[in-house]
C-alpha cells in the first residue's frame, strides 16, 4: 500500500463533500478550523452546492474529487461531511489516475465507500476521521481526537504507534485471540451497500472495523447477517467493532421484543472464532481517534492492545 505524503503546516487542504448538502452555517466555521490547524483551505463547489440532500449533481460531486486529486497544488482532500451519496459517484471517477496522485484523504460515516474503492482500486492508504463539519466545529472536540487526527495527517510514515482508546473508556474482548491484517471497513451500512458491486469489500485476512449510527438492532442483525451469508467473515482475520451511536431497540419499553447489540454480536459473530475487540472509541462520537485504513496493524484481543506495524 503506498502512504501518501505527511500534511505539514502551509500545506493547501481541498475541502469537498462527495455526500450530503452542507447547511451554510456550517461552512465558515469548518473553514476556519481547518486554517486554525496551519493549512490553507480550497473550497470545493460541492460545499456549497445543493441537489435535494446531496452536495450537487453526481456529475459535480464526482468531477470535483477527479479535479482535487489531479491539481499539483492541492496536498490533502478533506471530507466536509458524510450524509449519503458517496456511491453514486464511485463509477464516475477516474481511479487510474487518482492512483497516480495520492493524496491524504481524511472523512468517515458515508465516507466509507470511498475509502474502501480508493484502498483497494488505487492502493493508498486513506484516513477514517472526524471532519470539519460534524466535528472540528463542536464545543466538546477535545484534544484526544485533535491529536489523533492531526499525528495521522502529519506523520503518515510512522509506525509502531498504538491505537488507545482515552484512559476512561475500556475497549472489551468479546472473542480472545490475536490477528494480523490490512485494517479496513468503517460504517456498517456503506460497507454492506459495497456488497454486490464491482467495488465489493474485500475481506480476506483483513482486520475489519465495522461502526454505525441511527440504526435499530433489526437493521444492525440484518446487515451483519447479509455480510456473513456473503462470506464476508469466513475468512477475516480479525474484526473491531467500534461506536454504534443510537442503535438499540425501536420499542425500548418492551424489552421482551428486542434484542441487545451484544446479542446480535454474541449469535452472528462469535461462531467463525475470529479475534474481536469492541468498544473502540472511534465512529460517530466524541472522543474519536483517527484510524489509518490500508495500513497493516496486529491486535491482541487478550490484552486489549491495538499496533500500527506497516
Amino acid at each position: 500500500m503506498i502512504i501518501p505524503k505527511a500534511l505539514k503546516k502551509g500545506d493547501t487542504i481541498a475541502l469537498i463533500s462527495a455526500s450530503g448538502a452542507t447547511p451554510s452555517e456550517k461552512l465558515p466555521r469548518a473553514i476556519e478550523s481547518i486554517e486554525k490547524l496551519g493549512f490553507k483551505v480550497v473550497v470545493g463547489e460541492t460545499c456549497r452546492a445543493r441537489h435535494g440532500y446531496l452536495a450537487g449533481s453526481d456529475e459535480l460531486r464526482a468531477k470535483e474529487i477527479n479535479l482535487m486529486f489531479q491539481d499539483p497544488t492541492i496536498d490533502g482532500i478533506f471530507c466536509i461531511r458524510g450524509g449519503y451519496g458517496a456511491t453514486k459517484i464511485l463509477s464516475r471517477l477516474d481511479f487510474e489516475m487518482i492512483k497516480e496522485n495520492p493524496k491524504v484523504f481524511a472523512g468517515y460515516s458515508d465516507v466509507t465507500a470511498l475509502h474502501i474503492a480508493f484502498n483497494q482500486k488505487c492502493d493508498f492508504v486513506t484516513y477514517h476521521t472526524p471532519m470539519p463539519s460534524t466535528e472540528f466545529i463542536r464545543s466538546d472536540m477535545d484534544d484526544y481526537t485533535w491529536g489523533y487526527f492531526i499525528n495521522s495527517v502529519m506523520d503518515t510514515s510512522r509506525s509502531g504507534y498504538f491505537l488507545d482508546n482515552p484512559p476512561t473508556l475500556r475497549m472489551t474482548t468479546l472473542v480472545a485471540g490475536e490477528a494480523t491484517g490490512q485494517l479496513i471497513g468503517g460504517n456498517l451500512t456503506l460497507v454492506t451497500a459495497s456488497l454486490g458491486t464491482s467495488y465489493e469489500i474485500d475481506t480476506k485476512g483483513k482486520i475489519l472495523f465495522l461502526e454505525d449510527i441511527d440504526e435499530s438492532e433489526h437493521r444492525i442483525d440484518r446487515m451483519l447477517t447479509q455480510l456473513k451469508l456473503a462470506g464476508k467473515f469466513d475468512e477475516v482475520a480479525g474484526i473491531l467493532l467500534g461506536a454504534w451511536t443510537n442503535c438499540g431497540p425501536e420499542n425500548p419499553s418492551q424489552p421482551e421484543h428486542c434484542l441487545s447489540l451484544q446479542t446480535i454480536f454474541n449469535e452472528i459473530l462469535v461462531q467463525f472464532n475470529k479475534p474481536i475487540l469492541m468498544d473502540i472509541a472511534c465512529g460517530h462520537c466524541l472522543p474519536t481517534m483517527t484510524l489509518p485504513l490500508g495500513r497493516t496493524i496486529k491486535f491482541n484481543a487478550d490484552t486489549q492492545i491495538i499496533e500500527v506495524i506497516g
